[in-house]
């Protein structure tokens, strides 16, 4: 379309069209800009935009922009906008053929006068506050505009900002390339928190430097519907607000002019407040992706670049800038009180869990965080920062599902009592998580948390088998409990463990791939740990009641058993009148991606199975199930019963995040996830040679670091500086395993590519500053 600027014969045709359409003539000028623009002026003084576009532009988005005008026009809101000149046979577009092969679309449009907002030397104080106000009234006269085509979506849609994040890898310069990894997670988390309760209404979507026109210190037009559509009206606000704060000494207080005055006239919610500021960063992150992207098509294109440097200026300046403080220096004209956070700081925290708090109670990261919000895959600290779970199993359908909550409170406002009186929803429960496992799987036992789960596990073993020993697997984790963290090698033989081995427990080798004797032989490792299985009964050399194991080790170091190891231990075990239990409270309920359990990706069925953490996805709520014929056996005499366990309420939670999960196809989302990010991982591997192995199955994957890839010396420093640089990120990880040397990743499973990108783009860059980044 460019180059038709610069053919005489097309402007003879476009002379032609003027005459034969609008019944005009006169000189014709382009225009700067990025679109093929021309100003038309006739003899008589009368001036005219023509806007040509390619016949492929969607009539319905153009028919969108004329009522749009025309509505604003009729709204009486002192605000000039480029009306449609109709054809002379009442058309809003005139067609003109260039050539056999090429047809153009024109429009002619009033011209607005005024001097462009970037053109003036200084924006007064009562100049911001008339943008605001009209601003808001432009609002306010839409609030009743309806158009098919404007439910849509762009490039230039702050709802969709993520479709820029590929971008990111475009930007050379470490630094600014994390500026912009930043503000679009700022962005993104924001609006994920907010957009569920704010306003939504068709909106212009463009008020730039360059649309706005201003003559004697006010705003009388704007230019350009070519970007409308339908979305948070705050949105439309955060852009105008992105352009008013360029080349500023103060550009918040700037801001803040604009929005006070918009609230005068239209009152913003404190959803609409907190979400001003990321959404601002939001389109600036948007605007040098773009950039950085049509770069790399013409880098001396005259109009593409004109925002650029200004854009990064003012990023540049915001990343410095925690966001509750951007927010409430916006907000200050409002009068409304918009702190993220009005508790105890963290200092006064740290303080008070020294005083009341247990001191063997740990607190994540060099520079702990003091959190207060949670939403989806994100967490958000008291300064409004937000931070990407990697690390929150527990949160398994997302922090704060709206489906889970809703269903907690609904029950707890109805009743909530205990197993000793019939109600609906445990029977239901019970027959729907029934109905995830194969049979013989059939009865519940519902308590509150794995290790009350694990302990009870224990006691079905002892009390169908008759019998005390335990096989169990070393580095393995099972509970708080004194008798699980006896049977935990992970505590005994850890920081603060005696060490000692009680005489009824008897561990077996962790099925280690990467740093087992058995590396790289896949099945035939999985036989060889299985048989060690046996090797540990014989030696007993008295009978055991079970053998208990996680289905993928957590702990242990995110570490999946080799193909044919649980068949091989479980038959092992078996043959020794023992019974099987899994430990299911880490990686259960679809996370392991190809399957609901995870003990199902070794074909195998166990006896008991455990689980926790996830089944009320931050509420406490586990189970065992078991079956029939172990039911029976403890059905003993003596009465089990937990009083919390198995209430309404947290039936009733159980039962929505099973609907989410099933809903959300979250187990399909967890393997198509996992399978991306796992490869993401592995070719980092190709690049950095501390990743020593990449492992696990749907988003429960571990990075094990190590100094050498032939001694395999454990990286457990390193280990422990890339998760707090990645928390700096805004990305939380753990660390984990025997050696502490493995990165833990089990996040909420809505995480999603995006994110994954972020993830992999952040900790290449980590990777790549070791030596230098503070």
């Amino acid at each position: 379309m460019s180059q038709l600027a610069l053919d005489d014969e097309f402007e003879r045709q476009v002379h032609r069209l003027l005459t034969d359409e609008y019944g005009i003539s006169g000189e014709i000028k382009r225009l700067p800009g990025e679109n093929l623009n021309y100003s038309v002026t006739t003899s008589s003084g009368w001036r005219y935009v023509l806007k040509i576009a390619s016949d492929e532009r969607n009539n319905e988005i153009i028919d969108m922009e004329h009522r749009a005008t025309e509505h604003v026009a009729l709204a009486k809101i002192d605000l000039r906008v480029p009306r449609t000149v109709l054809t002379n046979a009442g058309e809003v577009v005139a067609k003109l053929s260039v050539c056999p092969d090429f047809t153009v679309r024109a429009r002619l449009l009033e011209f607005v006068s005024g001097t462009p907002w970037c053109d003036l030397d200084r924006h007064s104080d009562s100049l911001l506050s008339d943008l605001g106000e009209k601003l808001a009234r432009l609002d306010l006269a839409f609030a009743g505009f309806e158009h098919p085509a404007m439910y849509r979506s762009h490039r230039w849609d702050l709802t969709a900002v993520a479709q820029h994040q590929s971008k990111v890898g475009l930007i050379k310069d470490l630094q600014r390339r994390r500026i912009l990894d930043w503000m679009f997670h700022l962005c993104t988390a924001h609006s994920l928190l907010a957009f569920g309760d704010v306003a939504k209404s068709f909106i212009h979507n463009d008020v730039n430097d360059e649309n706005l026109l201003v003559e004697d210190n006010q705003v009388v037009g704007l230019l350009d519907f070519g970007d409308s559509l339908y979305n948070p009206i705050v949105c439309g606000l955060a852009i105008a607000l992105a352009y008013v704060m360029l080349d500023r000494d103060d550009p918040l207080s700037a801001g803040s002019k604009v929005l006070s005055a918009y609230h005068s006239v239209r009152a913003l919610t404190r959803g609409e407040l907190h979400s001003v500021y990321p959404l601002v960063c939001g389109r600036l992150a948007t605007t040098v992706s773009i950039a950085a992207e049509r770069r790399t098509l013409d880098p001396d294109h005259p109009n593409w670049f004109v925002t650029e440097k200004r854009a990064w200026d003012l990023l540049e300046r915001f990343c410095e800038i925690d966001p509750n403080e951007a927010c409430q220096v916006l907000a200050e004209g409002t009068g409304m009180d918009v702190g993220f956070d009005t508790g105890a700081s963290p200092a006064q925290l740290i303080a008070q869990r020294r005083r009341y708090i247990g001191p063997s109670l740990s607190i994540a990261y060099r520079q702990p965080i003091k959190m207060v919000r949670g939403k989806a895959q994100f967490l958000f600290d008291h300064a409004g920062r937000p931070f990407l779970d990697l690390v929150n199993n527990i949160c398994h359908v997302g922090h704060c599902h709206s489906h889970v909550v809703d269903a907690g409170q609904r029950q707890m406002a109805k009743l909530n009592t205990n197993t000793r009186y019939l109600y609906d929803e445990l029977t239901e429960y019970a027959e729907r998580l029934c109905a995830t496992l194969p049979d013989p799987l059939n009865i519940c036992f519902f308590v509150n948390s794995g290790s009350e789960a694990n302990e009870l596990a224990l006691r079905l073993a002892r009390t169908h088998t008759g019998r005390e020993d335990l096989v169990v697997v070393d580095s393995a984790y099972h509970g708080n409990t004194d008798r699980l963290v006896s049977i935990s090698p992970y505590k005994f033989m850890g920081p603060g463990g005696t060490g000692e081995v009680r005489p009824w427990v008897h561990p077996v080798p962790m099925a280690d791939g990467y740093r087992g004797p058995y590396k790289g032989q896949g099945s035939e490792a999985g036989r060889a740990y299985g048989n060690a299985v046996r090797d540990q009964i014989r030696e007993v050399n008295r009978p055991i009641s079970a053998f208990i194991t996680e289905s993928i080790w957590s702990c242990g170091g995110q570490v999946v058993p080799p193909e044919d190891y649980l068949r091989t231990a479980f038959q092992h075990v078996r043959s020794a009148g023992a019974i099987c239990i899994v430990d299911e409270v880490q990686v259960g309920f679809g996370r392991v991606g190809k399957h609901f359990w995870g003990f199902q990706l070794q074909g195998v069925i166990p006896d008991i199975v455990v689980m926790g953490k996830p089944m009320g996805n931050g509420h406490p709520l586990a189970a065992v199930v078991t079956t029939d014929e172990i039911a029976a056996s403890f059905d003993n005499g003596m009465e089990f019963f937990s009083s919390f366990g198995g209430n309404p309420v947290s039936c009733a939670i159980g039962m929505a995040v099973l609907d989410v999960i099933e809903v959300e196809s979250l187990q399909k989302h967890a393997l198509q996830i996992g399978k991306y990010f796992k490869a993401g991982l592995s070719e980092l591997a190709g690049h950095h040679e501390i990743i020593g192995d990449v492992r696990g199955e749907g988003l429960f994957l571990g990075v094990e670091l190590v100094k050498d890839h032939q001694t395999l010396t454990p990286a457990t420093i390193e280990a422990s500086t890339i998760v707090n640089r990645m928390k700096d990120r805004g990305i939380l990880m753990s660390t984990d395993g025997p050696l502490n040397n493995v990165l833990k990743i089990k996040p909420p499973m809505v995480i999603t590519e995006t994110d994954v990108d972020m993830v992999i783009r952040s900790l290449n860059d980590v990777l790549i500053n070791m030596g230098n980044e503070a």
